[in-house]
């Protein structure tokens, strides 16, 4: 039997056996990286460039960009790689800080999602108090809430989850390193402390999520008062993609983390695992901006103003 101080390395899930495959899965999974790259980075910098956009709705947004953007490149690249130069290998610390930046991400990406649907609640439901609720202080407190709140919850679960001693060997059956692949190797009984950490994690996580329908049960019955069709269009537009990916993410997410093992399978985790890492990052940009003619708006201009500069 092994235990934690005798790893060294891990053995991440591949895609493939053969050589053939995994350069489909390179390929493929460069130009999701590449189009998830290109897509958050046009949002961060059409935000940032555009005086219009600089409201609160958008500083959000623009925080969402960035942590997708740290979400794929924490463990599409590591995948590649691996594809790439047939191996499976990832050192000890490299699962253990992969661990922590996914879980760190993907929480601060969700409670920075509950912090938007307040914001919306706010602007469709208290339109004349939005000003003063939705300052800039408001915001950037809020912002840096969701990051602390990811940071915190991240280091607890990475240090208590390698707190555990590993007796399973080190065949990690996914495509990165979390939280439920690593409980799967450690000892008999041990791992209950971060189950129940799991558990006190996702009640939280579930009075967040309670919050976002209860904001949009309001914001829906507001939008339905709108007397003008063309006004709740644009309510609609700004809403329903946010509590799509809202419903995206949370559902993969716990079924990922809480699903029962009798369920539990190779094939099927790392489906779900794609949903929540993957999936979200490479929708995003385009969810947001499909509908979104002001941000559909600075694109163009961008674009325009590039052009300009290369003639």
């Amino acid at each position: 039997m092994s235990n934690t101080s005798s790893i060294t390395q891990f053995l991440l899930l591949a895609f493939a056996d053969t050589r053939e495959l995994q350069l489909l899965h390179f390929w493929l999974f460069l130009g999701i990286y590449l189009a998830a790259l290109l897509g958050n980075s046009l949002i961060i910098t059409a935000i940032a460039c555009d005086h219009r956009l600089h409201t609160p709705m958008y500083f959000f947004l623009l925080n969402l960009s960035i942590l997708d953007l740290g979400s794929i490149s924490t463990t599409v690249p590591k995948s590649m790689t691996n594809s790439l130069w047939d191996t499976r290998a990832i050192s000890y610390s490299g699962c253990a800080a992969q661990l922590f930046l996914v879980a760190f991400l993907a929480m601060a990406e969700y409670y920075l999602l509950t912090v938007m649907a307040y914001d919306r609640y706010v602007a469709i439901c208290q339109p004349l108090h939005y000003g003063t609720l939705m300052d800039n202080r408001a915001c950037v407190h809020m912002a840096a809430a969701a990051w602390g709140g990811g940071f915190v919850t991240a280091l607890l679960h990475t240090a208590n989850t390698f707190s555990l001693p590993l007796c399973k060997g080190n065949a990690v059956d996914q495509f990165f390193c979390e939280i439920p692949q690593i409980l799967k190797l450690s000892c008999s009984h041990t791992y209950l402390r971060e189950f129940g950490l799991l558990v006190f994690s996702a009640s939280f996580a579930f009075v967040c999520f309670v919050f976002i329908v209860l904001s949009y049960v309001q914001i829906f019955r507001a939008m339905l008062s709108i007397p003008r069709k063309q006004g709740r269009h644009k309510a609609f537009s700004t809403c329903l993609p946010h509590l799509a990916m809202v419903s995206l993410f949370v559902s993969t997410a716990v079924f990922a983390n809480l699903k029962p093992p009798s369920i539990s399978s190779p094939s099927l985790d790392l489906v779900v695992a794609v949903l929540y890492s993957v999936v979200p990052p490479e929708v995003n940009p385009l969810i947001y901006s499909m509908r979104n003619q002001e941000l559909k708006g600075a694109l163009r201009k961008l674009f325009e103003h590039t052009l300009f500069q290369q003639q």
